[in-house]
């Protein structure tokens, strides 16, 4: 009796081994290998990205009227195109920086702020800073675990007529505020209307 038990036993640990690779072997043919349809549909979206240069796409929040225009040195003109509040309690300011002189120019060193935590990961716009005059407040760029700044980075020489899209990340005031001023270090202020 135990023979019997013993041989059940077996084959029902071979036909669950079978099965369970049966199961992977339909999972990892599922991706679509070599020969299936889905690989070209990834393709499709990167090309599209790389033909489409500079012209930021909708989904980072720019429109073509500027809610704001700020005059930074040498001919730089940072234009905010929009400053959305999010439900996860963040304001993003989107824009586009410019250069509006007639020879090229470097993006100032001091537009990356102070922190020697922000400095650390190259030029920035991590110098920006709402101010809610209301609330008496002043909000900084947020940063992530690893001390990198919530916007966008790696700003350097900029040639005449170049244009640059640009995203800066804060903390969101009370949902009150909707009139905030951003300052950005050698650049004039400006007050930018929150929307969301």
């Amino acid at each position: 009796m135990s023979i019997r038990f013993t041989a059940k036993a077996h084959r029902g640990v071979v036909a669950l081994a079978l099965t369970a690779g049966l199961a992977f072997g339909a999972v990892g043919c599922g991706g679509g290998g070599s020969g299936g349809g889905d690989d070209k549909k990834p393709e499709a979206p990167a090309t599209a990205s790389k033909d489409g240069g500079s012209n930021p796409s909708t989904q980072e929040g720019q429109s073509q009227a500027p809610i704001a225009e700020i005059q930074g040195q040498d001919g730089l003109l940072l234009q905010i195109t929009s400053a959305q509040r999010d439900a996860g309690g963040f304001v993003t300011v989107n824009g586009t920086l410019k250069n509006d002189g007639a020879k090229s120019v470097v993006v100032p060193p001091q537009t990356s702020g102070n922190e020697t935590e922000i400095i650390k990961n190259g030029p920035s716009l991590g110098g920006a800073t709402l101010v809610d005059a209301k609330g008496k407040k002043r909000y900084y760029v947020l940063r992530d675990t690893d001390g990198r700044p919530l916007t966008t980075t790696g700003l350097g020489n900029m040639e005449p007529g170049q244009t640059l899209p640009v995203f800066m990340q804060f903390p969101s005031p009370p949902t009150t505020t909707t009139d905030v001023t951003l300052q950005l270090p050698t650049f004039s202020s400006a007050t930018v209307k929150i929307s969301g």
